[in-house]
């Protein structure tokens, strides 16, 4: 089976400032992957140069085959760190958008979750707290049928009783042929989801590891690792 992603001598630079430098990558089918690193460690600028809204400087990265484009967009499902719906809209007309949008947006799949974290569909988003806008969000990502799922901090705005559920929703969109690359800072609640791991440090990857080895050559947790890596 091939690759859903593959980067080799990625390279970004934001005016003089080196964002990613010559990552080489390859992330198989099936995965759920946490991307993980501080602040400024180049994790927003992979998932936007995967979505095809930044270019490399140099370097080649592929999507199931296709450099990142129009078509690539029916298999990637990408959720930015920072709100982006228009506030006048309601939750119905936001998922009536998605499923005009995209052929494999599923709107049964999009209501049942918001009737399970108990959203009114009919709330415009304006009245919504910031919250429970990044739940209908993620609910949007998560309704699509994808290969690759590109989640940025999926968890870090909502309250910690839905933590559990938002992860049991990602969970359930693990099949044989989707990926699914988490980038997040709360790595206790998230790494008992994860297959791998990638540490980006400045731009560069210094680990990337199925969860299980780590464990049994550091003797430690993901969380315990990252701490220590990064000293945080």
């Amino acid at each position: 089976m091939n690759p859903i992603l593959e980067c080799k001598s990625l390279t970004k630079r934001y005016s003089g400032f080196t964002a990613l430098s010559d990552v080489n990558l390859t992330l198989e089918r099936g995965r759920i992957i946490g991307l993980l690193g501080p602040n400024g460690s180049g994790k927003t600028t992979l998932l936007k140069l995967i979505n095809g809204l930044l270019v490399p400087d140099s370097g080649n990265i592929q999507i199931a085959g296709s450099t990142p484009g129009v078509e690539t967009k029916k298999t990637v499902s990408y959720l930015p760190e920072k709100t982006y719906l228009a506030d006048w809209m309601k939750v119905t007309q936001v998922v009536e958008f998605f499923q005009d949008f995209y052929e494999n947006f599923n709107s049964e799949k999009a209501y049942d979750m918001l009737a399970d974290l108990k959203i009114n569909p009919e709330s415009q988003l304006k009245t919504l707290s910031k919250g429970t806008k990044e739940k209908v969000q993620l609910i949007l990502v998560m309704s699509r049928k994808a290969e690759l799922y590109c989640l940025d901090e999926p968890i870090g705005g909502v309250d910690p009783a839905s933590r559990d559920y938002i992860l049991n929703t990602i969970i359930s969109n693990y099949r044989e042929n989707s990926t699914i690359l988490i980038s997040t800072h709360l790595i206790a609640d998230i790494e008992k989801v994860l297959d791998e791991v990638i540490f980006l440090k400045d731009g560069s990857v210094t680990l990337h590891s199925s969860v299980d080895d780590v464990r049994v050559k550091e003797s430690k947790s993901i969380d315990s690792l990252f701490r220590e890596v990064f000293k945080c």
